[in-house]
């Protein structure tokens, strides 16, 4: 097995830890984020193992994008065994009494189509390999709806949850698995975008990149026998 890895959403939060433990594993990582400089800053904080991931700056919710920056990712890194689909946003204005169209899109854009449009990019490769393992970060929203949520963000975690099984369903059969994360409250810059911030108190009380990006890589490496299929993971 190939330890190349691609993460999107590397710039901030559960992609940048994953990026990071999986290089102080070994793994060569590709880098996928809008920010150019945030994904340099990823690279920054590797230390030593700076030199183990690569920064491949592209909207993933452009699927043109996408497969240009996928064809550069294996002719410059080579072949992909794991792809972590980390990448997701929301908006502040984000209930059924004020959600904007430009703003459900955006969502659904980067919470759903990007991994899509990312998981069909490399899913050739792993099919031609007979192995893969693809790892959705979703969110306890994935499981049920809430107002904190909004209902934009809601619909692309249930259907990245869908994604997750179809993959299993249609590809294990060729050696390919997913996995998909179910995180309660994480304290990442991805809280800035609520209708109320929560404080320091609050954030004290949540679940940190860290400890998502410790359940991405134990899915990981797991015996390629077995498949993790859904992991749901809240703070104490």
């Amino acid at each position: 097995m190939n330890r190349n890895a691609v993460i999107t959403g590397a710039g901030s939060g559960v992609g940048r830890a994953t990026a990071l433990q999986l290089a102080s594993d070994g793994w060569i990582v590709a880098l996928i984020g809008r920010r150019s400089d945030a994904l340099q800053e990823t690279i920054v904080l590797a230390g030593i193992r700076r030199n183990q991931l690569r920064a491949y700056p592209c909207d993933i919710g452009d699927a043109t994008a996408v497969a240009r920056v996928a064809r550069e990712i294996l002719t410059q890194v080579g072949e992909v065994e794991v792809l972590v689909n980390a990448a997701g946003t929301n908006a502040p204005k984000r209930s059924l009494e004020v959600l904007s169209l430009e703003d459900y899109h955006g969502m659904m854009n980067a919470n759903l189509n990007g991994a899509y449009y990312c998981t069909q990019a490399f899913l050739p490769g792993m099919r031609t390999r007979g192995s893969g393992t693809i790892v959705n970060v979703v969110s306890d929203a994935g499981k049920q709806a809430s107002p904190k949520a909004g209902p934009a963000y809601v619909m692309s975690k249930f259907g990245m949850a869908g994604l997750t099984q179809s993959i299993n369903a249609e590809e294990r059969g060729r050696g390919i698995r997913a996995c998909a994360i179910f995180p309660g409250e994480i304290d990442t810059p991805l809280l800035d975008k609520r209708p109320v911030v929560p404080d320091a108190t609050a954030r004290s009380r949540m679940m940190k990149p860290e400890d998502i990006a410790e359940c991405v890589v134990h899915c990981i490496r797991l015996p390629s026998r077995v498949v993790v299929e859904e992991m749901l993971v809240r703070p104490l």
